[in-house]
């Protein structure tokens, strides 16, 4: 039998998307080396591990870039790292043990850069028992670019993505998303799981109508998937990069259309970013309101293993959430 570990939880306009069609209880600190013990790989149908439960997790890896220098500018302060062999596979390592320490079914990353990277990822989950039918890359094609993807155990539907879609910025004009918004659409056995996965406008160099834009769009194409498809399971996650209460996360929230999960939690529970001392849910799972009564309740955790909040060699917290899908 697998060990248990006790984790520390501390705690979703209409526009055309353009198509790629491919027919809880708190607890101590986990230390930063805990072992994982091997499971079965995921089985055809993608069931879940857990009867009648599925995990939805998402976690900003934190600037995995793989060995090669693709901007041609990777000195030291050049916003792309190229690293060593070595210190590739031991970031490998350390986020492969995390995420399979989660043990999700359905996972949202960001900042992945390269198939390169999420191929390595996947083979070492693999090799931990960890197995993944579905991964995908939101590649947006720049150099050194830092992108989203998501990793399930499902049966694979069909991929959409959304960056090309123009979006109306309050000010006037229109902007894009910054990273893909990514969305995949599986099965659980009889039950259709929808996935969208998002990396909102950073708050360096901040740009807080840009990522509003984002925020209002995402919701109205989540908000009409969910609608569109009241017997599936419609999920977001992503490193939204605003916390509860801001512009873009109310942007979300507006009439209720999506939920966010982690809301049923203390503040301090919900974070998942800290800086300069200060915690903050930057991270967040939201459901389709019509589809909300699954998500079962207080299940989100943060999962952290360093004191200054991060998992897994992250400066971020990773958060997951379970929801029925009997």
């Amino acid at each position: 039998m697998r060990r248990l570990f006790a984790l520390l939880a501390v705690a979703l306009v209409a526009v055309a998307c353009s198509d790629e069609s491919i027919k809880p209880t708190p607890g101590p600190v986990l230390p930063p080396d805990a072992a994982v013990d091997a499971a079965a790989p995921a089985p055809d149908g993608g069931a879940t591990r857990r009867p009648g439960v599925l995990r939805v997790a998402t976690f900003n890896v934190h600037r995995y870039f793989d060995t090669l220098c693709d901007s041609g500018n990777c000195a030291a302060g050049d916003f792309e790292e190229a690293p060593s062999q070595a210190v590739f596979d031991a970031q490998t390592d350390k986020l492969a043990k995390g995420i399979a320490l989660i043990d999700p079914d359905v996972i949202s990353l960001e900042e992945v850069e390269t198939d390169r990277c999420l191929s390595a990822l996947t083979a070492k989950l693999a090799s931990l028992g960890k197995a993944f039918t579905i991964s995908h890359l939101g590649e947006t094609g720049s150099p050194g670019s830092v992108d989203v993807a998501v990793l399930a155990r499902g049966t694979l539907g069909e991929i959409k993505t959304h960056r090309e879609t123009r979006i109306p910025l309050a000010g006037g004009g229109t902007t894009t998303f910054s990273r893909e918004l990514l969305e995949i659409r599986m099965t659980f056995g009889e039950r259709q799981v929808v996935m969208f996965a998002a990396h909102f406008r950073s708050q360096v160099a901040d740009d807080p109508a840009r990522r509003l834009a984002e925020a209002k769009a995402a919701q109205a194409i989540i908000a009409k998937t969910s609608t569109d498809l009241p017997d599936a399971l419609v999920l977001l996650g992503g490193d939204l990069n605003d916390k509860p209460g801001s512009e873009a996360i109310n942007a979300l929230e507006a009439g209720g259309a999506l939920v966010r999960v982690a809301k049923d939690l203390p503040p301090d529970d919900q974070a998942t970013y800290i800086f300069n001392g200060v915690k903050s849910a930057l991270d967040h799972i939201f459901i389709g309101a019509p589809q909300a009564t699954r998500y079962v309740g207080k299940s989100t955790t943060a999962y952290k293993d360093d004191p200054r909040g991060g998992f897994a060699g992250s400066d971020h917290a990773a958060l997951a959430a379970d929801f029925s899908i009997e």
